[in-house]
Order: C-alpha cells, then sequence, then structure tokens
C-alpha cells in the first residue's frame, strides 16, 4: 500500500467562500435555448416496483447518449466506458484515493520497483476470478501489456505512454510480473495501473481474446455471457441511452474475503435532458452528474433528499482537469505566440467564473488544478518572477489590440481586424454536451469579438469532438487536455512533448499535444525531470524553468478551475461521499465509483 504526500479531496475547501453572481450575458441567452427536459428509459418494472426499485442504483450519463452501444471493448475509443462498463465491471490493480491519498490494491496486492526503478514487480490478489469463473492470472497480465506492444495505436488517453515505458513483461508465476522499462519511472505504478484520473489500464481475458483481432472484436455475444471482466456485475441489457447491470453473486471478491458484495442488485445508468421542467428528468435518478449551479437549484426545489459534496456553496468537488482555451499552434496566424498573448490580455477570467459556472470556481494562474502539491510549484513560478514576466492574468484588451496592430493587422469598417484579404478570425469550438464549456465558449467568442477577432463558438457532437481534436481540425477549443498532474506536475507537462506532435490531420495519441506545439528546449527539460523520484528537489528548477519556455509561447490558455457540482438522492440509497464523509472522491463516472458502489447501503433494507 503506498501512501502519498497528502489527501487530495478536502482541498476543495478552499473555494467554500467562493461567491457570484448567476447572470448571463445577453449574447448567450440568445443563443442557448431552454431545451425541452427528457425523461429517462427505465423499466417500468423497476421504478414502478417499490421492491425492486430498492434494490436499484440509477446513475445518469453525463456525456449523453452513447453512439455504439454494442461496442464493449475496452481499447476502442467509442465503447463509452462511462456508461457503468468500468464502474462496475471493469476492475482495475489498483486505486488511487483521492481522500486518503492512499493507493488502494485492488485485483493486485502490490507493486515494488527496483532501486534504479527501471524494473517493477507487480503481485496479483490471489482468489481473483472472471465472470465466467476462469481464473484471473499473470498470464493475462502479459497477454494485454503484450497486446499493446504490438499495438501501440490502441493505447488511450489514460494510460497513454505506456508502452513508451515498457520493454519488456514477464511472468514469473502465477500472482506475479515484471516489467522491465526502458529507463527509471517512479511515477510507473500511478500513472498507469491506479485511476490517477478517470481510468486506467485495465486487464483482458486472454482465454477469451487471445485470437482476436482487437481493432475489430466488440467484446459483444450474450449467448457466450460477454463481456467478461471480473467486476461484481455482469450486462444485463442496454440501449443507446440506458444500460443495466446485475449483481454476480458469484464475485471472487465476497468468496475470498476481500470485500462483502455490495448491496445494490442492479445497476442502471441513463442518459437525460434536463431542460424545462427538472422533475421529469431527474425524478428517479439516484446520482446526477456535474451541472450548473441554477440547475442544481431547481433540482434541490423538487428533490428534496438530494446531498452534495459541500453543504453549501459552491457545493462542488473540484476536479483535477482545469478547463483551457487550446490553440491549434499549426493553424495561421496563430502559430505566432503573440497573437496567443493577445487572445490571453483579451480573457475576462472574472467573467468566465460569474456567467459560465455561477461563481462556483476560481480563475486558473496555471493548468493545474489547486491542489496543496501542484501549488507548491506554481508558487515556485511567482517566486521566480514569472508571473510578473508574463502577466498570465492580467485583463487588459487595449493590451491585445496593441499586440494586433503590431503584427501588421488593421481594424477594418467591419470592426475586426484585417491584414491584406484575410480577416482575423478564430472557431472556438465545444463539446454539446458540457453546459459549461458551450457558456465559455460564447463568452470568450463575445469577449474576442470585442477587441476586433471575429470569434464564434461552436459545438460537436462527441464523435466530432473527437475527430477534429485528434487530427488537428480546429482552430481553438475549449478542453481539458492538461489534465494529469495530481501531485507532481511531470504528468501534466509531459503532454505536451513534442514527441507527441503529429502533423494536421494525422491523430495525436489520446489527446496529448493536441495543439500540436513543438519546442525542443522544453521537451528535454520535461525528459530530465522524468527519471527524478517524486518530490525530488531538482524537479523545481527544471520546472520553472520549462514554465519561463511554456508562459513565453503559450501554447494553449489557463482559464478556470473545473467543479463538478454532483449530487446523489438520499431516497433510497445512503452513505454517498461528501467532505463530510470523505471515504473517497465522488465523480460517478469515474472507474474509482467501485469504491462508492462498494459503500452505498439501503436506506430501507430489504427483508
Amino acid at each position: 500500500m503506498i501512501i502519498l504526500r497528502q489527501r487530495i479531496g478536502y482541498w476543495i475547501i478552499l473555494f467554500v467562500s467562493l461567491n457570484g453572481g448567476c447572470g448571463f450575458l445577453p449574447s448567450l441567452a440568445k443563443k442557448i435555448e431552454q431545451p425541452v427536459s427528457r425523461a429517462p428509459i427505465l423499466p417500468p418494472e423497476i421504478i414502478n416496483n417499490e421492491a425492486e426499485r430498492c434494490r436499484t442504483v440509477i446513475w445518469d450519463l453525463p456525456s449523453g447518449a452513447v453512439e455504439q452501444p454494442e461496442q464493449w471493448n475496452p481499447l476502442n475509443r467509442h465503447a463509452r466506458r462511462d456508461k457503468g462498463f468500468h464502474q462496475s465491471m471493469i476492475e482495475p490493480l489498483f486505486m488511487l484515493n483521492y481522500e486518503s491519498g492512499v493507493i488502494e490494491p485492488w485485483l493486485a496486492e502490490r507493486m515494488t520497483a527496483n532501486t534504479i526503478q527501471d524494473v517493477w514487480t507487480l503481485t496479483l490478489r490471489d482468489g481473483v476470478r472472471w465472470s465466467d469463473g476462469e481464473i484471473f492470472n499473470a498470464d493475462d497480465v502479459v497477454f494485454t501489456v503484450n497486446l499493446l506492444l504490438a499495438h501501440p495505436d490502441l493505447e488511450l488517453d489514460f494510460f497513454a505512454g505506456l508502452t513508451n515505458w515498457v520493454e519488456r513483461v514477464e511472468r514469473i508465476d502465477d500472482l506475479t510480473v515484471q516489467f522491465y522499462l526502458t529507463g527509471p519511472n517512479p511515477r510507473f505504478q500511478l500513472d498507469y495501473f491506479s485511476v490517477k484520473v478517470w481510468g486506467s489500464f485495465d486487464i483482458l481475458p486472454e482465454h477469451i481474446w487471445r485470437d482476436k483481432d482487437p481493432y475489430t472484436f466488440t467484446n459483444y455475444d450474450p449467448d457466450q455471457g460477454w463481456p467478461v471482466f471480473t467486476g461484481p456485475y455482469t450486462l444485463h441489457s442496454f440501449s443507446p441511452t440506458t444500460f443495466i447491470y446485475v449483481r454476480n453473486d458469484d464475485w471472487w471478491g465476497a468468496q475470498v474475503g476481500f470485500r462483502p458484495l455490495p448491496a445494490p442488485e442492479r445497476m442502471i445508468w441513463t442518459s437525460i435532458q434536463i431542460g424545462d421542467d427538472v422533475l421529469v428528468a431527474t425524478e428517479h435518478l439516484d446520482s446526477l452528474g456535474n451541472i450548473p449551479l441554477t440547475t442544481f437549484k431547481a433540482v434541490e426545489a423538487v428533490k428534496p433528499n438530494v446531498i452534495t459534496w459541500l453543504d453549501g456553496m459552491p457545493f462542488a468537488w473540484m476536479d483535477p482537469c482545469s478547463r483551457l482555451l487550446s490553440i491549434n499552434t499549426m493553424h495561421p496566424p496563430w502559430d505566432h505566440k503573440h497573437l496567443r498573448w493577445a487572445v490571453n490580455y483579451a480573457l475576462d477570467r472574472e467573467a468566465i467564473v460569474r456567467e459560465a459556472y455561477d461563481g462556483t470556481t476560481i480563475a486558473s494562474r496555471h493548468f493545474f488544478p489547486t491542489y496543496p502539491p501542484l501549488e507548491h510549484y506554481v508558487e515556485l513560478l511567482e517566486q521566480a518572477g514569472l508571473y510578473d514576466k508574463y502577466p498570465l492574468q492580467r485583463h487588459d484588451p487595449g493590451l491585445a489590440r496593441q499586440i494586433i496592430e503590431a503584427e501588421g493587422w488593421r481594424l477594418s469598417e467591419s470592426g475586426y481586424y484585417q491584414r491584406g484579404d484575410q480577416q482575423l478570425a478564430l472557431t472556438i469550438y465545444a463539446h454539446q454536451d458540457s453546459h459549461e464549456m458551450r457558456r465559455t465558449a460564447e463568452l470568450i467568442a463575445t469577449q474576442l469579438q470585442a477587441v476586433g477577432i471575429n470569434a464564434t463558438a461552436m459545438v460537436l457532437a462527441d464523435g466530432q469532438w473527437v475527430e477534429h481534436k485528434t487530427t488537428g481540425r480546429f482552430e481553438a477549443m475549449i478542453d481539458w487536455d492538461a489534465c494529469g498532474s495530481i501531485n507532481e506536475p511531470w504528468a501534466a507537462l509531459d503532454r505536451y512533448h513534442m514527441r507527441w506532435v503529429q502533423p494536421i490531420g494525422t491523430p495525436v495519441s489520446n489527446y496529448n499535444n493536441q495543439v500540436r506545439w513543438s519546442n525542443p528546449d522544453y521537451s528535454d527539460l520535461v525528459d530530465q525531470m522524468a527519471s527524478l523520484p517524486l518530490g525530488d528537489p531538482r524537479i523545481e528548477p527544471l520546472f520553472v524553468e520549462a514554465m519561463d519556455i511554456w508562459l513565453d509561447e503559450l501554447p494553449f490558455i489557463p482559464l478556470v478551475q473545473n467543479k463538478q457540482l454532483i449530487s446523489f438522492d438520499t431516497t433510497y440509497w445512503q452513505n454517498w461521499p461528501t467532505a463530510t464523509n470523505a471515504y473517497v472522491h465522488p465523480p460517478s463516472w469515474w472507474q474509482s465509483a467501485h469504491i462508492i458502489i462498494h459503500h452505498l447501503e439501503p436506506v430501507n433494507p430489504s427483508p
């Protein structure tokens, strides 16, 4: 069991004193119309039967309906693991608990490194079985890792870089696996096997996958009981909007004494749309993902048993993935750093906090989340005078115009800058299922128009979002892709290493450096940080030097910290995570929701 330096979840307390208005800019109110609420599609034999309802937990799908619901291959980008797939079926080797700071063992018991930290030994838990009764062992681990080594393009963003680090993997015995790395990596367990953010690298059953094409295999065949994983639930049925799982009473964990069977006998994840009638959309939900404050207030008014992480403003838990304005550094004229700085000076972050987040977050001074171990590194930038040299949070529309004009642009009669036949324009994409990102894009477009940039906000459905972002077919996006650092700086910095850069039209690996920024000096400093142990003081000057380069070029712009206003209904189920019952962090769409599920207790236990 590994204990990190500090627990993470309580840092949300930093935000309790926040407050702000809840108004909308006029332009925003015109462009975002109130949709009609859509109720979840749920089995009437469950929601109309109190006894069955008391055995069932109903979660929402925050990212909306699933485009390829029949896809159950976790290596396929369309598999949508948040549909309950990795919360109830796919168990990880370990889980980082933000509240305790502990890497909790799950399918594995421990993972240890040699002195140099270039050889890691994984010890699996004895007695683990797949849902079809087959034994889970070292053969499954070795098979899955070798599958990725043979097909590195199957890496996903939450374990990106694994194949760069693993030279080979070896089975020592049924419960022991040894990883031989390409170099020292003190973060190997944390980064790839511990659900550090959202998900992790997961093990596949060799006896099913050994003769399958990982690109075409959907892992779905109900006649054979597929998909097969180790979790306490198995798939019952699904549609594009609703996914139902039933408890496996032969789950290995209960049989070997790891944990009792979870109390819920049935799990449902379902897609809703909150609009003109919040009760229609949310009436049957036990868990509701991130929503705006105004929407939460409306839900609270009709569902008196809802609770949140904090029992008052800002109600929310602070997510590790701060929000950014990512700018494609290969797309002229935004390949010029001075224009990117002009955009930065045009931004009014406090207006974004007020208007897009209802005052429930704070403006970012870095792309890190404001967790104390990372705040230490940001303070180093303050001490080095970098925020005096690069006043990132300065809102100065006049300076933005000066910079634009110094680049040879002239204000035309249209009110926008022009150089020759080219108008200075910027299209900003936002994900259609994120209300706050859509609002942020609209606000930024308005702010840029005010300084003479013809900016437009556009929403994309999930498939388009992924395609445009990975292939570089965008000018700017509201996203969170600097996400990765929790307690140390390297992980987020490495996402913008030049080795990830691809030409426009070629997908990047797992959203890494989708802004296509290439700086050899920055990348070299990141490489020097990579082999140093966590907390090594030699990291600090390397970090400051790398940030000097990053601030100078500003390939993407930190906007605000990301709040998650998650609510739980205590009508049927209790013991949800909160700041006063902080046994784990609360995101219901993360793989760490396994811990939540095992803690849930029925309000009215069945006789």
